[in-house]
């Protein structure tokens, strides 16, 4: 059964979408996020179970959880999703599960299902699939406990999985079985002042049952497997319900009310606390000792060697001692000769300012507790509102650097900015949609959320753009701290360390080895459906990236001015965005040895969404690193004497 969407859906969304980047702006008393408060519950008050998408780590394609024909309420209702939200795939919607607040419930039925040919093959697709079933209770996802004697803990697993496959005693052919019976536990933290109670658990153990009952089937008809009244509970799967043709399954469920300790601000813990962190903990100190030190070493050097270059060149007194200089010196009338497709280095470098700019401020409100995963889509949110907005930025710093070019067409330059890099996501975007269309998954982004996209593109990204591009060529033009000759110099032949190829390769090497170790725990949480909270890592993670990009571009291109290649606009930009390549590398490597990937389409996804992050990060890396060699160049030529 599929919901049909709405219009006035979209403007929703957008709303949803701008009230969120309003509070961005509002100190927040509360511990995830301004606006979420606790919810207390009295004994007896309903507790309404809403379900999610069905997901799988080996097609990475969600479904409905409607897309089956589990048990439905009368009325299916979509509840208020953000863009976010309808951009990962969540799909969260009633359910004919009711609880009541602390009122066990033994054996309920939900509903009776006879299964068909077309029924019976969807489910079997999916426990093949290894598809997991998603609810959600007052914002807290369901988890499933999972214990293991031999290292002594339990670990939890986000929902539970839609049925496993088996063989009978004796037989060799293999059945399919689904998980018909659920045995809820909810935990809840007592108020010592009154009888309200707020809820910080929701587990439960699934089980597969062949129901049996006397008679025909009635909605009062009492199930001989699991009676209420006879005190008799599901508590294994030793008669399991088959999945096959004009097969009956009853949905059945039971509820167990458990008062905890844990209170209401530490009840994400337990889902934040699922993987080891040691690991964690000591890939980034490991991680962060050796690029401090490499910084600290590279650093060293280059300020001593400077220091002595420029003592060197301004001590010469002679006119014959001028003119037999050699190194860095020797090209300052070629230095800042505009580059070849300078134009495009100009929309590189302002889309590169827009990326820096959303991710700086997504990290700090992410610090700040604003995107926790309590706030479902709010991460992906604020990263689309921000990168919107973050377009006044882009505008004003391409055409600023055009206008050092001696560029006049500034509105051109403010168009390329607007529409290079998001037409070329959105084109690889939409390719990667109709795919997932055509898979009928949940995870394509409906007719209408596209269309909010492109208005927030045109309509307030693009104008932005132009606004920032105004402003930028308005400013004065920035002036270089050396004339540039009419005529360039002839570049000598260079050694093979210095060939602009291996240079650049070996540049992405080190901002690429200050972030693979948070990679690999990112990458984790996007395709393994895991939670991702450690921002104050990654935060500290991208301050090394952003050091480490500034840090080796400056000195590979101290090396190339000595050698009197003055080529350097293009090189600096590229010798850090070469770390992309290593990111999408990495990304491939982890595709083969992590994932369990086998259909063509989750593949294409997989490499698609990685590309465009690869794309992303080559932007990123590339800005950093240019801002760094155009401020050292400009630093070390305004140091000498130059007659």
């Amino acid at each position: 059964m599929e919901v049909v969407e709405r219009p006035h859906v979209i403007l929703r969304w957008i709303s949803v979408s701008i009230i969120i980047a309003g509070f961005f702006f509002v100190t927040g008393h509360s511990f995830y996020l301004p606006g979420v408060a606790p919810q207390d519950f009295l004994k007896g008050d309903d507790l309404k179970v809403k379900v999610n998408k069905l997901t799988s780590t080996k097609t990475q394609l969600p479904y409905s959880y409607y897309s089956l024909p589990y048990c439905a309420p009368k009325t299916i209702v979509d509840s208020a999703e953000n863009l976010g939200e309808v951009l990962r795939g969540d799909r969260i919607e009633n359910s004919p599960y009711v609880f009541k607040m602390r009122q066990p419930q033994m054996c309920n039925v939900v509903c009776h299902v006879v299964l068909n040919a077309k029924t019976a093959k969807e489910f079997k697709e999916k426990i093949e699939d290894e598809y997991h079933v998603n609810m959600i209770l007052d914002n807290l996802p369901l988890i499933m406990p999972i214990k293991r004697p031999e290292q002594g803990i339990t670990v939890y697993q986000h929902g539970f999985l839609v049925g496993l496959k088996g063989l009978y005693a004796g037989s060799k052919e293999e059945k399919h079985f689904i998980h018909n019976h659920l045995s809820f536990t909810v935990k809840y933290h007592k108020d010592t002042q009154s009888e309200a109670a707020r809820i910080v658990g929701f587990e439960v153990k699934p089980f597969s049952v062949k129901h049996e009952y006397d008679g025909a089937w009635s909605d009062s008809v009492r199930l001989t497997t699991c009676d209420p009244h006879a005190k008799r509970t599901v508590t294994n799967s030793d008669s399991p319900q088959e999945v096959e043709d004009k097969k009956e399954i009853v949905f059945t469920y039971d509820v167990e009310f458990q008062e905890s300790d844990v209170k209401w601000a530490s009840r994400w813990d337990t889902y934040l606390l699922m993987a080891d962190d040691q690991i964690h903990w000591f890939s980034i100190v490991n991680s962060l000792m050796i690029v401090l030190f490499l910084s600290g070493m590279v650093a060293m050097i280059m300020l001593r060697t400077l220091y002595r270059d420029i003592s060197k060149y301004n001590q010469l007194e002679t006119q014959e001692e001028a003119q037999e200089e050699t190194g860095w010196k020797l090209v300052h009338g070629d230095v800042f000769r505009p580059p070849t497709n300078s134009d495009l280095l100009c929309v590189y470098v302002g889309t590169g300012v827009q990326f820096f700019g959303m991710t700086l401020v997504t990290m700090v409100f992410a610090l700040l507790g604003f995107l926790s995963p309590s706030n479902r889509g709010g991460l992906m949110t604020a990263l689309l509102l921000l990168w919107v907005f973050m377009g006044l930025f882009a505008g004003y710093a391409s055409t600023r650097l055009y206008k050092m070019f001696k560029g006049t067409e500034w509105k051109r330059i403010a168009l390329h900015t607007s529409f290079m890099f998001p037409g070329i996501v959105f084109v690889i975007f939409f390719v990667l949609n109709a795919l997932i269309w055509g898979e009928k998954s949940s995870g394509a982004v409906p007719f209408g959320t596209m269309f909010a996209l492109v208005v927030l593109w045109f309509g307030i990204s693009v104008p932005l753009v132009f606004v920032g591009s105004y402003v930028g060529f308005k400013k004065p033009a920035i002036e270089d701290p050396v004339k540039t000759n009419k005529i360039p110099r002839q570049i000598p032949e260079q050694a093979w360390y210095m060939n602009s190829v291996f240079s650049i390769l070996i540049g992405g090497i080190l901002p690429f080895g200050a972030v693979f170790i948070e990679l690999f725990f990112i990458l984790t949480s996007i395709w393994l459906h895991q939670f991702y909270y450690i921002f104050g890592f990654l935060f500290l993670v991208f301050v090394i990236l952003i050091v480490t990009c500034a840090e080796i571009t400056i000195v590979l291109c101290y090396f190339q001015l000595c050698s009197e290649d003055y080529l350097w606009w293009w090189r600096s930009y590229l010798t850090s965005g070469s770390s992309a390549l290593y990111l999408f590398l990495y990304a491939a490597f982890y595709f083969f040895t992590k994932l369990e990937i086998t259909k063509p389409v989750s593949g294409i996804l997989y490499f698609g969404y990685m590309l465009i992050a690869s794309y992303a990060f080559f932007v990123l890396t590339g800005t950093i690193g240019f801002y760094a060699c155009f401020w050292f160049t400009r630093l070390i030529y305004s140091s000498v004497k130059i007659d």
